[in-house]
Protein backbone atom coordinates (compact mmCIF):
# COMPACT_ATOMS: atom_id res chain seq x y z
CA UNK A 1 0.00 0.00 0.00
CA UNK A 2 2.80 2.42 0.91
CA UNK A 3 4.59 1.52 -2.31
CA UNK A 4 1.46 2.25 -4.35
CA UNK A 5 1.02 5.59 -2.55
CA UNK A 6 4.65 6.54 -3.23
CA UNK A 7 4.26 5.66 -6.91
CA UNK A 8 1.06 7.72 -7.10
CA UNK A 9 2.78 10.70 -5.46
CA UNK A 10 5.65 10.70 -7.92
CA UNK A 11 3.25 10.20 -10.86
CA UNK A 12 1.22 13.24 -9.79
CA UNK A 13 4.37 15.32 -9.39
CA UNK A 14 5.57 14.26 -12.84
CA UNK A 15 2.22 15.17 -14.45
CA UNK A 16 2.18 18.56 -12.71
CA UNK A 17 5.64 19.45 -13.97
CA UNK A 18 4.81 18.25 -17.49
CA UNK A 19 1.63 20.33 -17.63
CA UNK A 20 3.16 23.45 -16.09
CA UNK A 21 6.87 23.19 -16.90
CA UNK A 22 7.41 26.91 -17.22
CA UNK A 23 5.86 27.66 -13.85
CA UNK A 24 8.00 24.99 -12.18
CA UNK A 25 11.08 26.42 -13.89
CA UNK A 26 10.29 30.00 -12.90
CA UNK A 27 9.76 29.05 -9.27
CA UNK A 28 13.32 27.74 -9.12
CA UNK A 29 15.09 30.27 -11.34
CA UNK A 30 13.82 33.82 -11.28
CA UNK A 31 10.20 34.65 -10.40
CA UNK A 32 10.00 36.49 -13.73
CA UNK A 33 7.04 35.65 -15.94
CA UNK A 34 6.21 36.31 -19.58
CA UNK A 35 2.62 36.54 -20.80
CA UNK A 36 2.20 35.68 -24.49
CA UNK A 37 -0.67 37.08 -26.59
CA UNK A 38 -1.32 35.76 -30.09
CA UNK A 39 -2.74 37.73 -32.99
CA UNK A 40 -6.11 38.15 -34.65
CA UNK A 41 -7.79 34.94 -35.87
CA UNK A 42 -4.89 32.88 -34.51
CA UNK A 43 -4.51 30.68 -31.43
CA UNK A 44 -2.06 30.28 -28.57
CA UNK A 45 -0.49 27.31 -30.38
CA UNK A 46 1.19 29.80 -32.74
CA UNK A 47 3.17 31.13 -29.76
CA UNK A 48 4.19 27.72 -28.40
CA UNK A 49 7.69 27.61 -29.92
CA UNK A 50 8.48 31.08 -28.58
CA UNK A 51 7.08 30.07 -25.21
CA UNK A 52 9.32 27.01 -25.00
CA UNK A 53 12.40 29.12 -25.75
CA UNK A 54 11.48 31.62 -23.05
CA UNK A 55 10.89 28.81 -20.58
CA UNK A 56 14.29 27.31 -21.40
CA UNK A 57 15.79 30.75 -20.71
CA UNK A 58 14.44 30.67 -17.16
CA UNK A 59 11.11 32.46 -17.40
CA UNK A 60 7.70 31.34 -16.28
CA UNK A 61 5.51 31.43 -19.37
CA UNK A 62 1.77 31.94 -19.56
CA UNK A 63 0.55 31.47 -23.12
CA UNK A 64 -2.79 33.25 -23.14
CA UNK A 65 -5.55 32.11 -25.50
CA UNK A 66 -8.58 34.29 -26.17
CA UNK A 67 -11.52 34.42 -28.67
CA UNK A 68 -10.09 37.04 -31.00
CA UNK A 69 -12.87 36.72 -33.58
CA UNK A 70 -15.89 37.33 -31.34
CA UNK A 71 -14.92 40.17 -29.00
CA UNK A 72 -13.67 43.73 -29.34
CA UNK A 73 -10.11 44.61 -28.36
CA UNK A 74 -11.40 46.38 -25.24
CA UNK A 75 -13.38 43.32 -24.17
CA UNK A 76 -10.43 40.98 -24.71
CA UNK A 77 -8.15 43.32 -22.78
CA UNK A 78 -10.45 43.66 -19.78
CA UNK A 79 -11.57 40.01 -19.60
CA UNK A 80 -8.43 38.03 -20.35
CA UNK A 81 -5.30 40.03 -19.52
CA UNK A 82 -6.24 40.39 -15.81
CA UNK A 83 -6.64 36.61 -15.56
CA UNK A 84 -3.10 36.08 -16.83
CA UNK A 85 -1.70 38.71 -14.46
CA UNK A 86 -3.55 37.13 -11.54
CA UNK A 87 -1.99 33.73 -12.24
CA UNK A 88 1.48 35.29 -12.37
CA UNK A 89 0.88 37.09 -9.08
CA UNK A 90 -0.39 33.91 -7.44
CA UNK A 91 2.98 32.37 -8.35
CA UNK A 92 4.82 35.25 -6.62
CA UNK A 93 5.95 37.03 -9.78
CA UNK A 94 8.39 39.85 -9.16
CA UNK A 95 8.26 40.94 -12.80
CA UNK A 96 5.68 40.34 -15.51
CA UNK A 97 6.75 40.83 -19.12
CA UNK A 98 4.60 40.67 -22.25
CA UNK A 99 5.40 39.31 -25.71
CA UNK A 100 2.76 39.81 -28.37
CA UNK A 101 2.08 39.08 -32.01
CA UNK A 102 0.15 41.47 -34.26
CA UNK A 103 -3.15 42.55 -32.59
CA UNK A 104 -1.90 41.17 -29.27
CA UNK A 105 0.24 44.31 -29.04
CA UNK A 106 -2.81 46.56 -29.29
CA UNK A 107 -4.52 44.55 -26.55
CA UNK A 108 -1.56 45.14 -24.23
CA UNK A 109 -1.36 48.81 -25.17
CA UNK A 110 -5.03 49.25 -24.30
CA UNK A 111 -4.67 47.42 -20.98
CA UNK A 112 -1.58 49.34 -19.87
CA UNK A 113 -3.20 52.63 -20.89
CA UNK A 114 -5.96 51.99 -18.34
CA UNK A 115 -4.24 49.95 -15.62
CA UNK A 116 -1.15 50.40 -13.45
CA UNK A 117 1.12 47.35 -13.02
CA UNK A 118 3.81 47.81 -10.35
CA UNK A 119 5.57 44.61 -11.42
CA UNK A 120 5.51 45.39 -15.14
CA UNK A 121 8.77 44.41 -16.84
CA UNK A 122 9.45 44.76 -20.57
CA UNK A 123 7.22 44.34 -23.60
CA UNK A 124 8.15 42.94 -27.01
CA UNK A 125 5.73 43.35 -29.90
CA UNK A 126 6.10 41.25 -33.04
CA UNK A 127 4.59 42.87 -36.16
CA UNK A 128 2.19 45.15 -34.27
CA UNK A 129 -0.19 47.42 -36.24
CA UNK A 130 0.61 50.29 -33.88
CA UNK A 131 -0.63 52.85 -36.40
CA UNK A 132 -3.23 50.52 -37.86
CA UNK A 133 -3.21 48.57 -41.11
CA UNK A 134 -4.10 49.75 -44.59
CA UNK A 135 -5.38 46.24 -45.27
CA UNK A 136 -8.21 46.90 -42.81
CA UNK A 137 -8.94 50.25 -44.47
CA UNK A 138 -9.39 48.50 -47.81
CA UNK A 139 -11.17 45.30 -46.79
CA UNK A 140 -13.12 46.02 -43.60
CA UNK A 141 -16.48 46.20 -45.43
CA UNK A 142 -15.89 42.90 -47.21
CA UNK A 143 -18.22 40.15 -45.93
CA UNK A 144 -15.48 37.50 -45.82
CA UNK A 145 -13.10 39.83 -43.97
CA UNK A 146 -15.79 40.61 -41.38
CA UNK A 147 -16.56 36.93 -40.91
CA UNK A 148 -12.90 35.93 -40.54
CA UNK A 149 -11.80 38.76 -38.25
CA UNK A 150 -14.86 39.76 -36.25
CA UNK A 151 -15.37 43.07 -34.42
CA UNK A 152 -11.72 43.42 -33.39
CA UNK A 153 -10.65 43.35 -37.02
CA UNK A 154 -12.84 46.39 -37.70
CA UNK A 155 -10.91 48.39 -35.10
CA UNK A 156 -7.48 48.15 -36.71
CA UNK A 157 -7.66 50.75 -39.47
CA UNK A 158 -5.30 53.69 -39.90
CA UNK A 159 -7.70 56.64 -39.53
CA UNK A 160 -7.80 58.82 -36.45
CA UNK A 161 -10.86 57.01 -35.09
CA UNK A 162 -9.21 53.58 -35.11
CA UNK A 163 -8.31 52.08 -31.75
CA UNK A 164 -4.52 51.93 -32.33
CA UNK A 165 -4.55 55.68 -33.05
CA UNK A 166 -6.81 56.51 -30.10
CA UNK A 167 -4.74 54.71 -27.46
CA UNK A 168 -1.83 57.11 -27.90
CA UNK A 169 1.90 56.77 -27.25
CA UNK A 170 3.44 54.19 -24.94
CA UNK A 171 4.96 54.93 -21.53
CA UNK A 172 6.33 51.44 -20.82
CA UNK A 173 9.58 49.73 -21.81
CA UNK A 174 8.84 48.51 -25.35
CA UNK A 175 10.80 46.85 -28.14
CA UNK A 176 9.25 46.31 -31.58
CA UNK A 177 10.26 43.65 -34.12
CA UNK A 178 8.89 43.77 -37.67
CA UNK A 179 9.59 41.66 -40.75
CA UNK A 180 10.36 42.85 -44.28
CA UNK A 181 9.16 39.76 -46.18
CA UNK A 182 5.70 39.06 -47.59
CA UNK A 183 3.96 35.85 -48.66
CA UNK A 184 0.81 37.75 -49.64
CA UNK A 185 1.73 40.01 -52.52
CA UNK A 186 -1.88 41.05 -53.17
CA UNK A 187 -2.08 42.56 -49.69
CA UNK A 188 1.39 44.07 -50.05
CA UNK A 189 0.11 46.04 -53.06
CA UNK A 190 -2.38 47.74 -50.73
CA UNK A 191 0.26 48.61 -48.12
CA UNK A 192 2.51 51.64 -48.81
CA UNK A 193 6.25 51.14 -48.43
CA UNK A 194 8.09 48.05 -47.16
CA UNK A 195 5.86 45.61 -45.26
CA UNK A 196 5.52 42.08 -43.88
CA UNK A 197 2.36 41.22 -45.83
CA UNK A 198 -0.05 42.65 -43.25
CA UNK A 199 1.63 45.62 -41.57
CA UNK A 200 3.96 48.25 -42.99
CA UNK A 201 7.29 48.82 -41.29
CA UNK A 202 6.28 52.42 -40.62
CA UNK A 203 2.97 51.40 -39.03
CA UNK A 204 4.72 49.10 -36.57
CA UNK A 205 6.54 52.06 -35.00
CA UNK A 206 5.13 53.92 -32.01
CA UNK A 207 6.29 57.01 -30.13
CA UNK A 208 7.94 56.04 -26.84
CA UNK A 209 9.36 52.65 -27.87
CA UNK A 210 12.88 51.97 -26.62
CA UNK A 211 14.18 49.89 -29.54
CA UNK A 212 13.11 48.83 -33.03
CA UNK A 213 14.52 46.20 -35.37
CA UNK A 214 13.69 44.82 -38.82
CA UNK A 215 14.31 41.14 -39.56
CA UNK A 216 13.79 38.92 -42.59
CA UNK A 217 10.41 37.37 -41.82
CA UNK A 218 6.77 37.52 -42.87
CA UNK A 219 3.82 38.47 -40.69
CA UNK A 220 2.24 35.02 -40.18
CA UNK A 221 5.48 33.30 -39.15
CA UNK A 222 7.53 35.92 -37.31
CA UNK A 223 6.71 34.45 -33.88
CA UNK A 224 8.38 31.19 -35.00
CA UNK A 225 11.39 32.85 -36.61
CA UNK A 226 14.68 31.92 -34.88
CA UNK A 227 16.06 35.45 -35.06
CA UNK A 228 12.80 36.93 -33.73
CA UNK A 229 12.93 34.53 -30.79
CA UNK A 230 16.59 35.35 -30.12
CA UNK A 231 15.88 39.09 -30.28
CA UNK A 232 12.83 38.75 -28.03
CA UNK A 233 14.80 37.00 -25.30
CA UNK A 234 17.64 39.53 -25.62
CA UNK A 235 15.26 42.45 -25.14
CA UNK A 236 13.49 40.86 -22.17
CA UNK A 237 16.87 40.21 -20.53
CA UNK A 238 18.86 43.31 -21.49
CA UNK A 239 16.41 45.95 -22.69
CA UNK A 240 17.82 46.11 -26.22
CA UNK A 241 18.05 44.08 -29.39
CA UNK A 242 21.21 42.42 -30.68
CA UNK A 243 23.01 44.18 -33.51
CA UNK A 244 26.01 42.85 -35.37
CA UNK A 245 29.31 44.56 -34.64
CA UNK A 246 31.04 46.33 -37.49
CA UNK A 247 34.40 45.09 -36.23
Amino acid sequence: MRKQYKQLKWTCLFIFCMVLPSLCNADVVSREFVVLLHGLARSKSTMAKLGRSLSESGYGVLNLGYPSRVLTIEEISERYVPKAIKICRQNNAKKIHFVTHSMGGIIVRYYLKHHYMPELGRVVMLSPPNKGSEVVDKLKNNFLFKWLNGPAGQQLGTNSNSLPRQIGNVNFYLGVIIGDRSINFLLSIIIPGPDDGKVSIESAKIEGMKDFIIIHSSHPFIMKNKNAILQTIAFIKNGKFIRKSNN
